[in-house]
């Protein structure tokens, strides 16, 4: 069964230095959806402890089994228009609509 849209949660604002965890979860597909929460467009990495990630020095975790993105310290440069997609390999993947962050 193709995924249907998700539903995101994006905080609209957040205080420098506090935690902050944005979800993205639909019910509908089967096998399960995986997700891939992109900012500002682009794809965000997924942690995965070594390579690039690492190197870039994420200050997030990205879960795409479970659709959470946690952020230990938000920073200023974490303001931006977030939106998750849910695919799990059937029809077309679906996108929860732009959520903006101010930081």
């Amino acid at each position: 069964v193709a995924p249907t849209t998700p539903v995101c949660e994006v905080p609209s604002s957040a205080m420098t230095g506090t935690v902050v965890q944005m979800s993205c979860k639909e019910t509908e597909g089967s096998p399960p959806s995986e997700y891939q929460w992109y900012k500002n467009g682009v794809a965000l990495l997924e942690k995965t402890g070594t390579g690039s990630a690492r190197a870039a020095n994420l200050t997030y975790t990205m879960n795409k089994k479970s659709g959470t993105l946690l952020f230990n310290t938000v920073t200023k440069n974490d303001t931006g228009e977030y939106f998750c997609e849910a695919s799990n390999g059937i029809g077309l993947s679906q996108k929860c609509s732009v959520k903006r962050m101010q930081v």
